[in-house]
């Protein structure tokens, strides 16, 4: 047991200084990154989906041959490549000097939450995008998102009509949830494709919030709220709601659902506004009769569809992690490997003595 204490000890010590030491390298690398900035940058990530979708249709081919079988087609698969990699090289020179380039679709990603902050990546991926696009190409959105905040979503939704009003044809396509401030998005696109049960609609506004004056009054507790100005706070969590107020705010949110009304109906005069625009929810299907969307389909079919007469890309914004950033991820990976050996080692002598 003596043995055992010792070992412990040893190992807690170590762990100190090695914990102590990455903190101060932390430290340095914060001070480091505020000073340079470093933290806030990021880069473009750019894949090439049909060479990856042509490695997938040769992976599975080459999956269900024999092994004589695979060394034949493999050979095959070579010859063609080279052969495809000349007509290539030929067609872009032919291209160069009749100015004809190959269509090209850009491919994004908008995974959003309730604050929308994928906007960040969105915006820096909208303006590498139009760097290059041209009105013959192509930009697919694969938009998931059940809504959030109104200010958060129509900044998304402006990101979004600067391809419009560059022209550049846009295609949304919706596997799983287009809702609220995300069909505000999806509405900008010239088409919008979904899946037969994705969730499309919600065109309404909500706000809900808790009052808790009465507890306060139960407790005599007072609560003063000084405001200039006669709107300036119409509903309050601690203060004592009036009906006047109370109006003035369910005012704010009829106005608030007339803009959105007004958005969904300059983007697509082909839908009954006043059908729609009830808070209600259609899936993919229903969606489609009362013109919400245009087509059913999913994102993956309508991208195998591009690959076949497009180049296509699918770009990504990701921001680099911060010096201190990447050691604490290092430091947290070193002290769960430090602390598994020593229980490891600490198991072995243990059954050992036993």
């Amino acid at each position: 047991m003596e043995f055992l204490y010792e070992y412990g000890l040893f190992a807690i010590k170590l762990i100190t200084v090695a914990v102590s030491i990455v903190a101060v390298i932390a430290m340095l690398a914060a001070a480091r990154d505020k000073q340079s900035g470093a933290g806030a940058k990021g880069f473009l990530e750019i894949i090439r989906l049909n060479e990856q979708y042509d490695d997938m249709r040769e992976s599975v081919m080459l999956a269900t041959l024999n092994e004589a079988e695979q060394k034949v087609q493999a050979k095959a698969l070579d010859e063609a490549r080279k052969e495809k990699h000349k007509a290539d090289k030929k067609a872009a020179k032919r291209n160069a000097t009749d100015d004809v380039a190959r269509r090209r679709v850009y491919v994004l990603n908008f995974d959003g939450n309730v604050s929308a902050s994928a906007v960040e990546h969105l915006r820096e991926e909208i303006t590498a995008v139009l760097s290059q696009a041209t009105e013959s190409d192509e930009v697919v959105l694969k938009l998931e998102s059940a809504g959030g905040m109104v200010h958060s979503y129509g900044l998304a939704a402006s990101q979004l009509d600067r391809l419009r009003k560059k022209k550049i044809p846009l295609t949304v396509c919706v596997d799983k949830v287009a809702a609220s401030g995300g069909y505000m998005m999806a509405c900008v696109a010239d088409r919008i494709l979904a899946a037969p049960f994705a969730v499309l609609g919600s065109i309404g506004v909500i706000a809900q919030l808790p009052n808790f004056n009465r507890v306060l009054k139960k407790n005599q507790i007072d609560f003063e709220l000084l405001t200039a100005g006669e709107y300036k706070r119409t509903l309050t969590v601690f203060g004592e709601n009036t009906a006047a107020g109370r109006e003035k705010f369910v005012q704010e949110l009829e106005e608030t659902h007339q803009l959105f009304k007004d958005y969904v109906t300059e983007r697509r005069p082909a839908v009954d506004v006043v059908q729609v625009a009830t808070g209600e929810v259609w899936y993919g299907s229903r969606a489609l009769e009362v013109s919400l969307v245009d087509d059913l389909q999913t994102s993956d079919e309508y991208l195998v569809e591009c690959v076949g007469s497009a180049d296509v890309f699918e770009i990504n914004y990701v921001l680099k992690k911060s010096l201190a950033e990447r050691f604490g991820i290092a430091a947290e990976t070193s002290v769960d490997r430090l602390l598994l050996k020593w229980w490891q080692r600490l198991t072995c002598a243990s059954h050992k003595l036993l």
